[in-house]
């Protein structure tokens, strides 16, 4: 299977390069697929806005590709709802749309690997052949996979006073992020006297790519014992009011 990738994350300015993305996709061709992040985007934390979201649209109209969304963080970014719009509005335009929806991060069944494929088909012809195809596939993967994360999340959806439940919790860890987030940016402006990081505060979801050079992550797990992965993805998430301060000092004196 040929594959190709789409300039998406701007090094410069930490956000999208928009420009460069719709570019890049406007070489897609008829039966192509798109992979798109619904909301939360791993590894950058940069993410559409909804404007974006209706131009992206425009382009897989008009050059035939189907896209594939992948939802794995809903509601850790701006909420459950605002987290969906993006994805929803390449629903309502679109023909035919493949969506991975995960269960696992936001309701805590990570070890479970719970979630949910979505094919939006244009006609019946095509919703039988998908839906076949799709058969194959899990009889040739898993056939009958354990269903104790799927049997959670039913449970909790199909009962009001759980949905409430886990959505207020959902609301807590998202809220929680945001702040670290902001406590983040905060302590590196007050440090540095410069408002370059300001980017972690508007980024959404777990994690967000500082831009250090892969020497520069080195120097952080060998003088301060931080570790991320060698393209400087940060784990917002594991951060806490006491590691905020260590991890912004050690940022600076890295050289990042």
């Amino acid at each position: 299977m040929k594959q190709a990738t789409y300039r998406y994350f701007d090094a410069e300015t930490r956000g999208v390069s928009f420009a460069a993305m719709l570019e890049d996709l406007g070489h897609a061709a008829p039966g192509d697929v798109v992979l798109l992040h619904g909301c939360c985007h791993n590894p950058t934390g940069a993410n559409l806005t909804l404007p974006e979201w209706a131009e992206v649209a425009a382009v897989l109209e008009r050059t035939g590709a189907i896209p594939l969304i992948d939802l794995a963080y809903q509601g850790f970014g701006d909420g459950l709802e605002a987290d969906a719009a993006g994805t929803r509005l390449i629903a309502s335009r679109l023909p035919e749309v493949l969506i991975a929806a995960s269960c696992s991060k936001n309701f805590g069944i990570y070890r479970e690997r719970t979630g949910v494929l979505l094919a939006l088909a244009p006609d019946t012809a095509v919703r039988e052949l998908t839906q076949g195809t799709l058969a194959f596939l899990n009889r040739q993967n898993y056939s009958f996979p354990p269903d104790h994360g799927a049997r959670l999340v039913t449970m909790i959806l199909g009962d009001p006073a759980l949905r409430a439940e886990w959505e207020a919790e959902l609301e807590e860890v998202r809220m929680t992020m945001l702040g670290l987030r902001e406590d983040l940016a905060r302590e590196l402006r007050d440090r540095s006297g410069s408002d370059r990081f300001g980017f972690l505060a508007q980024h959404r979801g777990m994690f967000s790519r500082l831009g250090a050079s892969p020497e520069q992550v080195e120097r952080l797990r060998a003088e301060h014992a931080i570790y991320m992965v060698g393209d400087s993805r940060l784990n917002i998430a594991g951060l806490n009011a006491r590691t905020v301060p260590v991890l912004a000092q050690a940022i600076l004196d890295c050289g990042i």
